[in-house]
């Protein structure tokens, strides 16, 4: 098996098909491009999601909250609390520990959450530490947004640019080996990249706009994204090539390494789907949010899944867009 997730067939077989529905008050049940699970407490809903950081070494604390935090803003969710599980390789020091905790609670705090508990554990069972966050939100339960919930005829937007958290990532891990391509000025940039990782504002807008589906874009970069929503949605979409915004410094950490930034991962970017009547004042709350947007394709009824090169008027080169499997980052860290 390929590092990384699993692949949506076998997630399917393999794991989703084994687990069968039981209660009534379980309102998003596991599903290809489901960020998310929520239990329905009368008029509200619980929402609650796990994710563990295995793909970086640096800023693990950060990282950890908000790649679960964004799974809850893509819900429409107020997130509330996190359980934050550490299991570390022999030798590990307590200061490090102490360190990516102190971390995780700072950067929780400053969006209003609390960690409330987890686990901690010394074992031969990995070799480098990995944290996992359970996140857990809130919100009406007529309010909650899926993945599934897009619609044919709506656009497709995705915020911010292609491969934010990799292109991070491999900036810290491979900093020594980029100073070949990029100057000591490029290399911090492409590191700060981690503070634009966070949905959170453009999960609060999809909510007071009432948008149809978003889907935050983690492994399998934004093609992966873009398939799972469709796959969720049973849809197919016409997707623009030219329309996507790739900061040039991706481009060339990308190039440098011989990998997609299509396919490479990119926490901090959402992917909305768009009633066509709402698009204006989505693109203009964008504006006033001061949050970068790009408006890359349509979603349609027919299910072929096309990414589409050359100019809107011509979709004779294309290529179709397949499941993900695994992540462009894996290549390279």
């Amino acid at each position: 098996m390929s590092i990384g997730k699993l692949t949506n067939e076998d997630l399917k077989h393999f794991i989703i098909d084994e687990i069968k529905p039981k209660r009534s008050d379980i309102l998003i049940r596991p599903g290809v491009g489901e960020d998310c699970a929520a239990i329905q407490f009368g008029e509200y809903a619980c929402v609650v999601t796990t994710d563990p950081i295995t793909g970086a070494t640096e800023e693990l604390g950060k990282l950890a909250v908000h790649v679960s935090v964004n799974d809850i803003a893509s819900s429409g969710a107020e997130p509330v609390a996190l359980l934050l599980t550490l299991l570390c390789p022999e030798g590990t020091a307590l200061e490090d520990i102490q360190k990516i905790v102190a971390d995780a609670n700072k950067t929780a705090n400053a969006m209003n959450i609390e960690i409330i508990g987890g686990h901690t554990e010394i074992t031969n069972a990995v070799n480098r530490i990995v944290v996992s966050v359970t996140a857990f939100g809130r919100t009406k339960a007529e309010e909650l947004i899926m993945t599934s919930g897009a619609n044919s005829g709506e656009y497709l937007y995705m915020t911010k640019t292609v491969g934010l958290e990799g292109a991070a990532i491999i900036a810290r891990e491979k900093e020594t080996t980029l100073k070949e391509v990029l100057t000591k000025h490029e290399i911090q940039l492409a590191q700060s990249f981690i503070e634009q990782i966070s949905v959170m504002r453009e999960g609060e807008i999809g909510k007071q706009l009432k948008v149809s589906a978003m889907h935050d874009v983690t492994e399998g970069g934004i093609l992966g994204a873009v398939y799972e929503m469709c796959e969720a949605s049973k849809l197919g979409c016409k997707i623009y090539n030219d329309k996507f915004t790739i900061h040039e410094v991706t481009q060339k950490i990308c190039a440098f390494f011989n990998i997609n930034p299509l396919k490479l991962i990119s926490s901090g970017s959402m992917l909305m789907s768009i009633n066509k009547e709402i698009a204006p004042a989505f693109e203009q709350a964008m504006i006033e949010a001061e949050i970068p947007y790009s408006k890359i394709g349509i979603l349609t009824a027919a299910t072929d899944r096309l990414l589409i090169f050359g100019e809107e008027a011509d979709e004779a080169i294309c290529d179709v867009i397949e499941p993900p499997v695994g992540d462009e980052l894996y290549a390279v860290v």
